[in-house]
């Protein structure tokens, strides 16, 4: 069975907001709108949303300055959809805490998808009672475990920590300075060499094919991904 959300979308554009809202309750959910950023959190205090669809070109504030508020005071899973596309707008997004970001023009099946991802993210929680498990590779963070094929696999405690990292978010993009700052300190978040490195070493050891990479995927100059297959851990 399907799972529903309540979800409030902050856009200013109406026939987006129809188009959003019209998809969304075929598959559901129950849906609130906002066209202003002022209207956005007022709603986001009253509804209590599980998910907000946050457009950044609203005409009253910069949508990037909702990401925190919104996540303080609702607790949502903020998914950005916004027509700006230039890599440091992602980044800055990531950075500022957002779970994920779409651009426009969007197709609205992708916007069910992403959607269904946060809802198995946030009832799974911070993924640290249940052990994940895609591709033949099993991450027991509870226990500080990793498997591949059910062998033990040895990892070094920076490549450890990247990957707890992305596991702890599976299938969500994350930026190359948050996970420098978890892993390395505030010191290193611009040490974007010393993550490769470990990433490098992390695909040596759990993917099938390390030049083709199918577990660990890359956001070009944004972050990283652990990439999770509809038929593992039965999503």
């Amino acid at each position: 069975m399907a799972q529903s959300a309540k979800i409030l979308v902050i856009e200013d554009e109406a026939h987006i907001r129809r188009l959003l809202r019209a998809a969304l309750q075929r598959a559901g959910h129950t849906v609130s709108e906002a066209a202003t950023a002022r209207e956005g959190l007022s709603l986001a205090d009253i509804e209590k949303p599980e998910i907000v669809l946050l457009d950044l070109g609203l005409p009253d504030r910069d949508g990037m300055e909702l990401i925190q508020p919104l996540k303080q005071r609702s607790g949502a899973t903020v998914v950005v959809v916004s027509a700006r596309e230039d890599t440091s707008e992602k980044v800055a997004a990531l950075d500022l805490s957002a779970d994920d970001y779409m651009t426009k023009p969007f197709d609205t099946e992708e916007v069910l998808a992403r959607v269904r991802t946060a809802l198995r993210h946030r009832i799974s929680g911070n993924g640290e009672d249940h052990p994940i498990e895609t591709g033949g590779v099993c991450i027991d963070l509870a226990h500080r475990r990793v498997t591949r094929d059910g062998e033990e696999v040895h990892l070094t405690p920076k490549e450890y920590g990247i990957l707890a990292e992305l596991a702890r978010r599976p299938d969500r993009v994350i930026g190359h300075t948050q996970l420098l700052r978890a892993v390395w300190g505030p010191a290193h978040e611009d040490r974007v060499d010393y993550l490769r490195i470990v990433v490098r070493g992390l695909r040596q050891k759990l993917e099938r094919d390390a030049a083709r990479p199918k577990l660990i995927l890359n956001e070009l100059a944004v972050g990283y991904r652990l990439h999770i297959r509809p038929s593992d851990n039965g999503l």
